[in-house]
């Protein structure tokens, strides 16, 4: 194995773990929320859906920076 595909493989690996956290500590806490004040439920799914797109974009980066890795 080789230091490319090492690298590759830690920039796929790790930037996944950070959103995959993320989106379930929002979800989680979107959750409680809801519960809490259902009438804010508008407010807080829009915040909420935000918010899971940003941590996903984080890992798309993550996705690219790999594929830069192997083929450039």
């Amino acid at each position: 194995m080789n230091f490319t595909t090492l690298a590759v493989a830690l920039a796929i690996g790790l930037g996944a773990i950070g959103p995959g956290i993320g989106i379930g500590i929002i979800g989680g806490q979107a959750a409680n929320a809801l519960g809490r004040n259902p009438e804010a439920a508008p407010v807080i799914q829009t915040n909420m859906i935000l918010a899971i797109v940003f941590a996903e974009a984080i890992a798309i980066y993550a996705l690219v920076v790999a594929l830069l890795l192997k083929f450039v």
